[in-house]
């Protein structure tokens, strides 16, 4: 039990990581569509390379969706709306209009008068309610023809007879006009605007019924194709008519029931190649980003961000596979080079798109407009921290999703005309989707503990509460600290490592010595050296004392692990010499070198290698008397180069050549710092 409980504990990550993997898999091939995948690409106007294919079962031919449009367009086009007649409205209206007109009129009529304005009123209301009013906000049609709905009578009438109550009362004047009633023509028109009311109304819920029941009526097939019945030969290019077919063919073939003996070799099959994907994926971040690899925190971000796309994905084919081109899938490469690298992003983009294209219709063509997607969109994010070239980078990604789009609609259709424009609509909406990786960002940094160049930008400012303390408390090392992050950033860039990460991690590097401050020559103001009181053994131990004291200090401000490890590393495992020195000659028989030694870790990676060697070449420039261009090249090698022979490099991913590039850049650095101004004459 001991065993297998030490087994377990030396073996945690490891075991986590194996864990990652069956996980991922799995969940994968549990949510994978079921069926067997047809294997051949179908490409309109392309030449079918294959042999000849006959249809292994009997089949119907799918109608394209340009055909099912069609037929839908054209019922709509064809329906008749019903209009509803409230028939007790109009009744009322007719018994009453004599009566009301009485009561409503201040003027006094002669018999012979009031019997033609009676009849007048009476005849003008029946021709009204007729076919009645509708309320001309509610009920609008395009049609000429519709139905009007009288109680559980259905009749066609023209729509144009179904007045407003503007219409109706214009309808009115024209009849009184030189007529015997014109001269009671104000009196009646201002009666029919107080009397008139709606009675007619369009049934929105009844109509969409009945639309969506000639709807349901449309037949998704066209045609059958027997068993044994050729489909298409082999050099034959794939026309409109062959395409349907083949399209047609793929949709049964993944729909037929299989047994669960078929079922379960599709599994295994899809979980083969989704494990090789995985493993690849793994196997790569093993051999290039170790540091990556052996933090579990990291490699469940990698693969908590796979899923998260691979499942959005799936969604959206679950609901409507024509939409599957509005997920902004470039995020994934966006933010994984936000947090690590380029290479990495791209490389984890493309097993994603691999993975997808299992599922996706189309699946070369979306596999090939993705991963150039995801190229352009790792070409094009250099500093994601500037807003400016994120809303750029989005322009050109879109631009990319567009032109190429439209060259394989072109490829495959042989017309510009053919061209599906929700799918251009859907690149859009895309792009526009990238412009939300930067919340997204600062939301897994919270997440994850991770950071980006985003939080890095913030931590360079040197408003920054804690470089305004270690101003403060310890004003000449934060002017050493501005100096080696100066000379990081230049070597950084040269050699093409992260700039912005050395840069911080150079600002923050040396916030212990806030703690004793006066015992940093770069604080000391006056002649007095506190060391000169101190044993050397003590004097060393207050020196080596601020890395750790620094560490402490950023824990607790929250600084990011990134930029701890820049205090961990930068004086890697060296010595305090100038004090090992002292002791010896003090106690050469009781000395130990080990107790002038930094704890480490070495520096391993190249930003953290940069900061060690800008910081002493810094540190020790000041020692210079009177330098001189051979005097500070010989100084440079020197320091590097001693740094060299103790291996303090061998963790760290940098090279002999990028070395003495660095070497040059602080050469160069250097001798500018030092130039001397010619002397002018009094």
């Amino acid at each position: 039990m001991d065993k297998i409980q030490n087994f377990l504990f030396k073996n945690q990550a490891l075991i986590y990581k194996v864990f990652l993997f069956v996980f991922t898999v799995s969940l994968m091939v549990y949510f994978f569509p079921e069926g067997k995948q047809f294997k051949f690409e179908i490409i309109k106007n392309k030449t079918w390379q294959h042999q000849a294919l006959y249809a292994p079962y009997d089949f119907s031919i799918l109608k394209s969706k340009e055909e099912i449009n069609a037929e839908k367009k054209q019922i709509k086009d064809d329906f008749i709306p019903i209009f509803n007649f409230d028939e007790s409205v109009a009744i009322k209206k007719i018994e009453t209009a004599v009566n009301f007109y009485a009561s409503f009129s201040q003027d006094s009529l002669n018999i012979e008068d009031q019997v033609l304005v009676n009849e007048f009123i009476e005849n003008q209301t029946k021709s009204i309610y007729t076919y009645g009013i509708r309320d001309s906000l509610q009920t609008k049609s395009k049609k000429q023809l519709v139905y009007l709905k009288k109680g559980n009578i259905i009749q066609h009438t023209p729509f144009q007879r179904i007045k407003t109550k503007n219409q109706a009362i214009e309808s009115i004047k024209n009849s009184m006009n030189e007529g015997e009633v014109e001269k009671f023509k104000s009196s009646i028109i201002s009666f029919y605007e107080q009397f008139l009311t709606a009675n007619v109304s369009y049934n929105e819920l009844e109509n969409k019924a009945l639309l969506d029941q000639e709807l349901a009526k449309i037949s998704t097939s066209r045609g059958l194709v027997k068993k044994g019945e050729l489909i298409i030969d082999q050099g034959q290019s794939i026309d409109a008519e062959k395409y349907q077919k083949l399209i047609s063919l793929k949709e049964k073939y993944s729909s037929v029931n299989y047994s669960e003996t078929n079922q379960l070799i599709v599994s295994l099959g899809q979980l083969i190649l989704i494990a090789i994907a995985i493993l690849i994926l793994f196997l790569f971040i093993k051999q290039y980003r170790f540091n990556i690899y052996d933090n579990n925190k990291k490699l469940s971000f990698i693969i908590f961000n796979i899923l998260v796309v691979f499942s959005l994905n799936l969604l959206v084919l679950r609901l409507d596979s024509s939409y599957v081109y509005v997920i902004p899938i470039c995020i994934l490469p966006i933010t994984l080079k936000a947090f690590f690298d380029a290479r990495l992003g791209l490389f984890t983009h493309v097993i994603t798109v691999l993975i997808l294209g299992f599922i996706v219709p189309n699946s070369y063509e979306y596999m090939f407009l993705q991963i150039l997607a995801g190229i352009v969109t790792i070409l094009s994010v250099p500093e994601l921290y500037k807003r400016a070239n994120l809303f750029i980078s989005v322009g050109q990604i879109t631009l990319v999703y567009l032109v190429s789009y439209v060259a394989f609609t072109m490829v495959q259709e042989g017309s510009i005309v053919e061209i599906n424009q929700l799918n251009l609509l859907l690149f859009v909406l895309s792009g526009l989707g990238l412009l939300f990786v930067q919340p997204l960002i600062y939301s897994f940094e919270k997440i994850f503990g991770l950071v980006s160049d985003l939080s890095l930008l913030e931590l360079s400012d040197t408003n920054n509460k804690l470089l305004k303390e270690l101003s403060e408390k310890a004003p000449g090392t934060l002017h050493h600290s501005l100096n080696v992050a100066n000379l990081a950033e230049a070597s950084a860039n040269e050699i093409g490592a992260n700039s912005l990460l050395v840069r911080v991690g150079a600002l923050y590097h040396d916030i212990g010595k806030m703690y004793d401050a006066f015992y940093f020559t770069e604080n000391q103001t006056t002649a007095v050296n506190p060391h000169d009181d101190l044993p050397p053994q003590e004097s060393a131990k207050i020196i080596i004392g601020h890395r750790m004291k620094g560490i402490e200090m950023a824990k607790k401000n929250k600084l990011p692990d990134r930029i701890i490890d820049f205090i961990r590393t930068h004086h890697g495992t060296t010595t305090v010499y100038y004090f090992y020195k002292k002791q010896l000659k003090l106690a050469p028989d009781n000395t130990d070198i080990e107790d002038f030694r930094y704890p480490g870790p070495k520096p391993f990676s190249k930003e953290t290698a940069i900061l060690m060697m800008c910081d002493s070449i810094e540190a020790a420039s000041k020692s210079i008397k009177e330098p001189t261009g051979k005097i500070i090249e010989k100084f440079v090698d020197k320091i590097i180069d001693k740094q060299i022979e103790e291996k303090q490099f061998v963790n760290a991913n940098i090279t002999f050549k990028e070395i003495e590039s660095i070497k040059k850049v602080l050469k160069q650095k250097l001798k500018n710092i030092y130039h001397l101004r010619i002397e002018y004459p009094e």
